[in-house]
């Protein structure tokens, strides 16, 4: 018996539609009768790298300041929610409607200073501890207590945020430097140990080492505050603008990098570093 879109077809061509509209459009692309077959295809696994994807692309046009691209960029990160959830559907799992009921049911919950009796009269440092309390409370509810200090941890998280995260678990229960000198001198000697290692041992060792001071760093990042996977891709973008203009300056010579030799392309450098330095306000 074939079915009737009427009605869907009417919702998901409606321009006022709104959220509905979005979720009778998913619906429709999975449906196996009449939707996209990429789309039927795909499963919780194959969608999760896009996901990833659209997440740093929503940062990205955040750290370009461009609004307009962001707001579509929230609507395609939008977009794999809405995914998850007709998968789910499908499944008798969940849906759209279960899956905002209970992130808004988690919100009130660990938010008790602003929907509770608790006082908001607090420092951030102690709302991340009181968080961290309540979060404790929920998984011991749900027979999931953790005996571990670094279980729950996301292993898919970028490796610098990883790495961020569970410094910031040992420190709670006291493992941790007490200053930034004890950092930096452990990062001396990890960047001794990868010399070594260099020199004289197998790559499998060259690696390890080299991840371990890449550890060290993340933790340095930790101790003055700053975001290492933010601090990084500034220095990518750093990077690329520098190495674009040493490109057009040998594009105004009817050249390209691989004809200059190191000392212009140092030169080029040098001089890409001070024509690109921010101005001052």
């Amino acid at each position: 018996m074939t079915k009737d879109y009427s009605i869907s077809q009417e919702i998901c061509l409606n321009p006022s539609g709104g959220l509905n509209r979005l979720l009778e459009i998913m619906a429709r692309l999975r449906d196996p009768q009449t939707g996209c077959p990429w789309d039927i295809e795909q499963d919780f696994h194959s969608i999760a790298p896009y996901t990833i994807e659209e997440a740093y692309e929503v940062a990205d046009a955040i750290a370009q300041g461009d609004m307009a691209e962001l707001e579509g960029e929230l609507g395609d990160l939008l977009l794999q929610v809405i995914y998850y959830a007709q998968m789910g559907r499908e499944q008798g799992l969940f849906d759209f409607h279960s899956i905002a009921q209970k992130i808004a049911d988690k919100m009130v919950h660990r938010h008790p200073h602003v929907f509770g009796d608790d006082s908001r009269d607090k420092s951030a440092a102690q709302q991340t501890i009181d968080w961290e309390k309540i979060k404790a409370a929920e998984r011991k509810s749900k027979g999931k207590q953790q005996s571990r200090t670094l279980d729950g941890v996301a292993i898919n998280l970028p490796a610098l945020t990883r790495a961020t995260k569970l410094q910031k678990r040992a420190a709670r229960v006291g493992f941790d430097w007490p200053s930034t000198l004890e950092v930096l001198d452990k990062i001396q000697e990890e960047s001794i140990e990868l010399i070594e290692a260099r020199d004289s041992l197998s790559p499998a060792a060259q690696k390890e080492e080299f991840g371990d001071l890449m550890f060290v760093m993340a933790n340095l990042a930790r101790h003055l505050d700053i975001d290492p996977e933010e601090a990084l891709r500034a220095a990518n973008t750093k990077f690329t603008a520098r190495f674009e203009y040493i490109e057009d300056e040998l594009h105004k010579q009817h050249r390209d990098p691989s004809s200059a030799s190191l000392t212009e392309l140092d030169a080029l450098w040098d001089k890409a570093k001070d024509a690109l330095k921010p101005t001052p306000d």
